[in-house]
């Protein structure tokens, strides 16, 4: 019994030195990280040189070309571009819009939906009505919206404290608004901008159009620009609008994701993914959306290589192309791993902002394993909650071939997000440096966990 209790207390001992070291080395990461501005500076390159980098683009290019030569600097065993054909569509002209009143006409901003047909030369004005959804749209019928401009105009609903799911309750109206109101006749869409904020910045995003259905210009509207339409409507019967764009899809052409990789000592063939989405709409820098992702999963294994850790899995990261308009960087990645037979096991995105961040999510996550239980106190000294979730629109496709991978992401605090999701309010000068440091620390730590206990 002796021998058998100093064995038990020899063990307790033992695990005990291992989780004082693994906190040790936790507390290294984010101080390396919190003492270094490499991925900043980085980010304010992408934001100051390759503004407007929505696929297709000369910005998007030499997005590629940039990140390419900075992961080449790093020595690593291999970087690469993964070559695609991507959709080319262009804005054209700045936008105009009018409000015609039958006293004055007011400017008000409004930003073109990607993929939406121009409006010609002339630009096109008519009545605009103003309807809150689709039900709203249905109901009022061919009769009363043939020849009009449709108004959608549902905020993102405030009480919602996730603005990730008041989002995803109004987005719709942008994706699908302007097929919907040509069913009626409509020779228009103005859609409100989807941001809690109160301002000025119009929003785009992509849209689309439905096959056999004609197809009529799309614009968004910021959300001061939609209060005051929406007044001038009650107020006005008969209330015209006037917007002119110039945009247009030209054919596609190739661009490329960017790859760099570290092999692994003891599983090479077991790959982790760490990336981001390389584009962003042409209307802003793309600081948050998603240059800053892009940098973070860059910094991800910098900082490991900079504590001299030889990780056991395969370390990938990945700047993917085109996850605005029609995610083709995300599903060739999918596409190549598994025509090329890689064994997947992790795949992690970095996709919602650079701001504090609150949380680390992976799938599988299970509060009995012990493994998952010493991340939770890892990292309560950092603020961060470790729970269940994880996922992105670009590592989303490895579901297809590697349905039982975790997949993993950083939450960070998502209130203020939307202020700069797709509008020119995503600038550089939105990002705090400690704030983008404090998300690739808490994702290094992460896979520097899991790569050394195990993905089961």
């Amino acid at each position: 019994m002796k021998k058998l209790a100093l064995l038990f207390s020899v063990i307790l001992s033992a695990l005990a030195t291992i989780a004082q070291n693994d906190a040790q080395i936790v507390k290294q990461i984010f101080d390396k990280a919190l003492t270094s501005d490499i991925a900043y500076n980085q980010l304010k390159w992408l934001c100051e040189n390759t503004e407007g980098r929505i696929c297709g683009t000369p910005e998007a290019a030499a997005a590629v070309d940039y990140t390419y030569k900075e992961m080449r600097k790093m020595n690593l065993d291999k970087v690469y571009l993964q070559e695609l054909m991507v959709k080319n569509w262009k804005r054209g002209e700045a936008e105009q819009a009018l409000i015609l009143s039958e006293e004055v006409k007011i400017k008000v901003p409004v930003s073109a939906l990607g993929l939406s047909i121009g409006t010609g030369e002339n630009g096109l004005n008519g009545e605009v009505i103003e309807v809150y959804d689709f039900e709203e749209l249905r109901k009022l019928g061919r009769a009363n919206v043939e020849g009009k401009i449709v108004f959608f105009n549902k905020p993102m609903d405030p009480t919602l404290i996730n603005t990730f799911r008041a989002y995803g309750g109004a987005a719709g109206l942008r994706t699908g608004g302007a097929s919907e109101a040509a069913k009626y006749g409509a020779i228009g869409v103005v859609v409100r901008s989807l941001t809690l904020a109160k301002d000025d910045f119009p929003h785009t995003g992509v849209m689309r159009y439905v096959d056999g259905v004609k197809k009529i210009p799309a614009v968004m509207i910021s959300t001061n620009g939609a209060d005051l339409l929406s007044k001038m409507i009650q107020m006005e019967k008969g209330l015209e609008f006037y917007f002119r764009t110039t945009c247009q899809t030209h054919p596609d052409v190739i661009s490329h994701n960017v790859i760099g990789e570290i092999k692994g000592a003891k599983y090479p063939e077991k790959i982790i993914t760490i990336g981001g989405h390389l584009d962003s709409w042409d209307n802003g820098q793309g600081a948050h959306d998603d240059g800053g992702g892009c940098v973070q999963s860059i910094e991800v294994i910098r900082l490991l290589q900079e504590m001299n850790y030889q990780p056991n899995y395969t370390l990938r990261v990945v700047m993917f192309m085109d996850e605005e308009i029609a995610q083709r960087g995300g599903n060739k990645y999918a596409e190549m791993a598994n025509k090329n037979k890689e064994e997947h096991v992790m795949a992690i995105e970095f996709d919602r902002g650079v701001l504090v961040p609150r949380a680390l999510a992976f799938s599988n996550f299970d509060l009995q394993n012990s493994k998952h239980q010493k991340l939770i106190s890892l990292f309560k000294p950092y603020n961060l909650e470790v729970k269940k979730g994880g996922g992105g629109v670009d590592i989303g496709p490895l579901r297809k071939y590697y349905p039982h991978i975790i997949f993993g992401e950083v939450i960070p605090d998502d209130q203020r997000y939307f202020d700069f999701h797709h509008s020119g309010n995503d600038s550089f000068d939105q990002v705090h440096i400690r704030e983008l440091q404090l998300g690739a620390a808490a994702m290094a730590s992460l896979v520097y966990m899991f790569d050394k206990y195990g993905l089961e």
